[in-house]
């Protein structure tokens, strides 16, 4: 049993989504005569999301955040462990009853939306295919929730090329949270808009998690943006949790190393300090080819030798999670 589910069972509440275990590996094509490669983008990943809470996930871009964020809504399933909702697996899940419990937000608010429909029709869209109520009657509760996300009734009629940016993740938003919804998975939601605009999204999402008790699974690769929304934050590495805490417990304290460069890299407003060196070097590992042991070990400058030789496994202690080392919990006897 995984320290993260042990922790469930010992304290006796269920999460409402919980990966166990979960894998996901992709065949690769590398090229004309060559054997097709595996990608291993997700790696014994546990994870759990508690009603009510705002959970993010942070990490460099190809460490399998948008992989995790499509298991989760079901629309790739795990190569290996369980995804659960509310205790049940969700691949017995009807995909319908699933979307009606778990919604996305994804990254880029023009691609997401259908170009030929207005907005009150892509907002209603859920309903329509839920055979919810008549056409007028969506149409009702669309306008309702454009309004509840600042547009007012008389962009109802507009199309997506007719909005600004931040309009069109409104829009997004809306149709997310149509159906009302227990889980919206929010997979870089702000990082194509313009920073003067991230602001409103970021508060725009806070108040309606407070107006509809929705719980956020927030992925992102800003640490300013997570730390902004998240109650609590896990860190992945190559497709592996690092690190987890309660958001004001990780920026305060971070314990891997990595998570520790990774807060070294905020630029910061302070005169004088120039960019920040975050001693990660350059490149990043291949993920076709992870190194042995821990595989943060050929960037860390903390390395030991058995980092090169054994995983370290997540350990659960009362400040978190951390799977490293230098934490005696996280190596195998």
């Amino acid at each position: 049993m995984s320290g993260l589910t042990h922790a469930t069972v010992q304290g006796g509440v269920r999460p409402l989504l919980e990966a166990r275990d979960v894998g996901r590996r992709f065949s690769v094509n590398a090229g004309l005569f060559r054997a097709r490669r595996v990608l291993q983008a997700v790696r014994g990943l546990d994870l759990e999301l508690h009603r009510g809470e705002v959970l993010g996930i942070v990490g460099e871009s190809g460490c399998g955040k948008s992989t995790l964020a499509r298991m989760l809504l079901g629309l790739t399933p795990p190569t290996s462990g369980r995804i659960c909702l509310d205790g049940q697996d969700i691949a017995g899940i009807d995909r319908k009853a699933l979307a009606r419990r778990v919604q996305p937000v994804f990254q880029d608010p023009y691609s997401s939306l259908n170009p030929r429909r207005s907005i009150a029709s892509i907002v209603a869209m859920p309903l329509e295919v839920h055979g919810i109520g008549d056409a007028p009657g969506r149409r009702r509760r669309a306008i309702e929730m454009l309004e509840r996300v600042g547009l007012p009734s008389r962009l109802a009629g507009h199309t997506p090329s007719q909005l600004s940016g931040g309009q069109r993740q409104r829009v997004a938003i809306a149709r997310a949270l149509v159906m009302r919804p227990e889980i919206v998975i929010c997979d870089e939601p702000t990082s194509a808009l313009d920073v003067s605009v991230q602001a409103q999204i970021l508060n725009l999402l806070l108040d309606l998690q407070q107006e509809f008790g929705v719980s956020y699974l927030f992925i992102s690769h800003n640490l300013a943006v997570v730390e902004h929304v998240a109650t609590r934050v896990a860190v992945m590495y190559l497709g592996r949790i690092v690190e987890e805490a309660d958001a004001r417990t990780l920026f305060a304290s971070p314990r891997h190393p990595y998570t520790q460069a990774l807060l070294a890299s905020v630029l910061t407003p302070e005169p004088g300090l120039g960019v920040p060196e975050t001693g990660l070097g350059l490149s990043f590992p291949d993920p076709m080819n992870p190194p042995a042991g821990c595989a943060f070990h050929p960037r860390c400058a903390r390395a030991m030798t058995r980092c090169a030789q054994d995983a370290p496994v997540l350990s659960r202690d009362r400040s978190g999670a951390v799977a490293c080392h230098l934490f005696p919990g996280s190596s195998r006897p």
